[in-house]
């Protein structure tokens, strides 16, 4: 994907979550009485500048898009005028305060149950929980899964999706316990059995657990036929279409798709000449698999009975839905603040920060999959924007949720002192959480 739409993709996205962020903080402003001077999306020198309503609020596009505020009347920033005094902020009551502070992360868990609710009610084809052959000497193996077997439950919890499998396995992995899992097997016999994760290394959450594992996704013998090109993907630019056969690829000769799929894996970044056939007519290509994602654009062409066997819809009425959505944001706020709770105490590294460059990558490549994954990313991304600002970090909102609790206890505002070396400690907090997402960020980069 080209620079340019992978930079496009990213502002958007930013452009959308700051605004979600910050509507909240101004709406629920406005539904206390509280003025409000500016609603501005980015820092630094105004582009665009709009003043609208009796109160002229300004809303604003700054050049610094990394983020937004809205200011708000305060006497502590400004002269007030009397009459307006009692629409200030810091006149109003402890719980309006902090009303207003928790509504921009609310707004962002908001934001996503929406998104995922009405995914599900638009209905997504995902693949069953089909798996196969696991690799000798891993777990899988040793708990004696086989080919074929379809995964019905979790420790008790239905998985309906290979997506349900990944993420049931992945919470296990992380509280490192051994799991119980029954599965189907083709000839339709129903066993359970044990796979033990207590030992299994918590750095390597952030790879393909299910992988490592060694739980892979069933796959048929297909035919090595391209069914269809992702615009902008290496396929693409290198001329292959749909209805193309893959003859050989660097040199050895293709008989299925997962020959195909192994060579293009086992070069990512380097030209791999094709010999592909099409209409009887043969010609050689060059692609190059992504080096990060060791894809090139291609799938497979799928016949309707394998699609009918490997996927299913799924799809929920309204309020389902919307149940479903609740609990997709429950979870993965949950297994975030895990994640965050495990790298303070060491045991998970901090290698799974993310900086503004790997999310502008997925922001990239989730839109060139599609307006599903690419919706899907902004509902993931509003989450973690809402349990970062919940923090109990000074210049957060999680940091002025923390004073007002304090204030509650003993009666009485933080003095301006302590709110002074809490935004001091602050700082020196965030810029070390960005220093160590800048340093992944360009180790991602580098080494792919």
């Amino acid at each position: 994907m080209s620079f340019l739409n992978t930079l496009v993709a990213f502002i958007v996205a930013l452009g959308v979550l700051i605004v979600v962020h910050e509507y909240g903080h101004y709406l629920v402003a406005r539904l206390c009485g509280v003025k409000v001077l500016r609603f501005s999306i980015g820092f630094g020198r105004a582009l665009l500048v709009k003043r609208i309503g009796k109160d002229q609020t300004e809303w604003v596009i700054a050049a610094v898009p990394f983020g937004g505020y809205v200011k708000m009347l305060d006497e502590r920033e400004g002269p007030v005028a009397a009459h307006e005094a009692d629409r200030a902020f810091n006149r109003q009551t402890v719980w309006r305060r902090i009303a207003i502070v928790v509504a921009g992360p609310l707004f962002n868990f908001a934001f996503a149950v929406l998104v995922y609710a009405g995914l599900f009610m638009h209905g997504l084809p995902e693949a069953r929980p089909v798996v196969g052959a696991p690799p000798a000497g891993t777990l899988a193996a040793a708990s004696g899964i086989g080919a074929g077997d379809t995964v019905r439950a979790i420790d008790g919890e239905p998985v309906a999706t290979w997506q349900d499998l990944r993420w049931q396995i992945l919470q296990a992995a992380l509280q490192r316990h051994a799991v119980q899992v029954e599965t189907l097997s083709e000839r339709g016999h129903v066993t359970t059995v044990t796979i033990d994760l207590r030992d299994f290394p918590a750095d390597d959450v952030e790879a393909d657990v299910l992988d490592r594992i060694g739980l892979r996704l069933y796959r048929p013998m297909l035919e090595p036929v391209i069914g269809k090109v992702v615009p902008g993907g290496s396929a693409e630019r290198s001329g292959l279409g749909p209805g193309d056969r893959v003859l050989s690829a660097d040199g050895k000769p293709i008989k299925t798709w997962d020959d195909f799929v192994s060579v293009v894996r086992s070069k990512p970044g380097t030209p791999i000449p094709l010999l592909v056939e099409r209409d009887g007519a043969r010609r050689t290509v060059e692609v190059t698999a992504d080096p990060k994602t060791r894809i090139i654009g291609a799938q497979v062409r799928q016949s309707e009975d394998y699609v009918e066997k490997m996927f299913v819809r799924v799809q929920h009425g309204p309020l389902t839905s919307l149940a479903k959505g609740f609990a997709k944001t429950w979870d993965i706020s949950l297994f975030s603040l895990k994640m965050l709770g495990r790298m303070l105490i060491g045991e998970v590294s901090w290698k799974h920060l993310s900086g503004p460059v790997t999310i502008a990558d997925f922001a990239g490549q989730s839109a060139q999959m599609g307006w599903i994954s690419y919706v899907s990313f902004l509902a993931l991304i509003s989450i973690s924007l809402g349990v970062l600002n919940l923090l109990p970090i000074p210049l957060l909102d999680g940091g002025h949720l923390l004073y007002y609790a304090i204030e509650i206890v003993k009666g009485g505002p933080v003095s301006e002192r302590v709110m002074e070396l809490g935004q001091r400690v602050g700082l020196a907090l965030l810029l070390v959480m960005m220093a160590f997402a800048f340093y992944n960020d360009l180790n991602r980069l580098l080494t792919g």
